[in-house]
């Protein structure tokens, strides 16, 4: 762990947010499994090859994104499905998009795994009567889902997602309603995540928190305006952190 700005760890905090994806758990190697489950099945029943596949998924992503903006919906896989059929030439079919999507969840919760440490971080929170919320982006269904298959159900006191404030992070209302929801009993707010824009600057510029920015492949440290004020790899970590500012608090 590096901490950046040392003012800013003096007590522990009054609440914790944290992002969700690809910041509790690794998101890309879940989605790549996803993503190949639903090559070999439109192979095997339609004998769409995979560069086809590729190309309409990439396309059909970029378009929904394009036309929906920053909200919940643009991540909607469904309708990444349903564009995608459509671009094959092969019509909405409903029922093969509902198919598809199904396939790509059940896949991607199959080949999902909490980072080392996550829960025990929580269970410290909890044990210290530190109130925590998740903020995270796209909808509220499949975000449940993937709380309650990791367990995760209860350990939060507040739960807010994109699809709820109507915008993607990283505008102010989702953080801002996470404190609304939970009532910090002070101004000490950590925000933990691993995207360096949506996340760390995000939370920095909505509600001044201290940022904690989740380090793994594929994750680059955010710089300038968007530096955390600590950077860490394992929840171990954290943990450690959050013991040490407690016993000194106590003393």
């Amino acid at each position: 762990m590096k901490i950046n700005f040392p003012s800013a760890f003096t007590v522990a905090p009054d609440a914790v947010l944290l992002d969700l994806d690809d910041t509790l758990y690794a998101y890309d190697h879940a989605h790549q499994s996803a993503y190949k489950a639903i090559k070999q099945k439109l192979f095997k029943d339609y004998s769409v090859k995979e560069s086809a596949i590729d190309f309409t998924f990439k396309q059909a992503k970029n378009e929904i994104k394009l036309s929906l903006k920053k909200t919940a919906a643009s991540h909607s896989r469904l309708l990444y499905f349903q564009r995608m059929l459509e671009l094959m030439g092969l019509g909405s079919q409903p029922l093969l998009c509902l198919d598809l999507e199904q396939t790509y969840w059940r896949t991607f919760l199959n080949n999902a795994q909490l980072f080392p440490g996550v829960k025990e971080f929580l269970d410290d929170l909890r044990i210290l009567r530190i109130p925590s919320a998740i903020v995270t982006d796209l909808t509220a269904q499949i975000q449940f889902r993937k709380l309650l298959y990791f367990g995760l159900d209860r350990y939060f006191t507040a739960i807010v997602t994109s699809e709820e404030v109507g915008l993607d992070k990283p505008h102010p209302m989702i953080f801002e309603l996470a404190l609304k929801k939970i009532n910090p009993s002070g101004d000490c707010i950590w925000m933990i995540g691993d995207n360096s824009i949506n996340d760390i600057l995000g939370a920095k510029n909505a509600i001044g928190a201290i940022t904690l920015q989740k380090i793994h492949s594929g994750v680059e440290i955010g710089s300038n305006e968007s530096l955390p004020d600590a950077h860490f790899n394992s929840f171990i970590e954290l943990s450690r952190l959050l013991k040490a500012l407690n016993e000194y608090a106590s003393n």
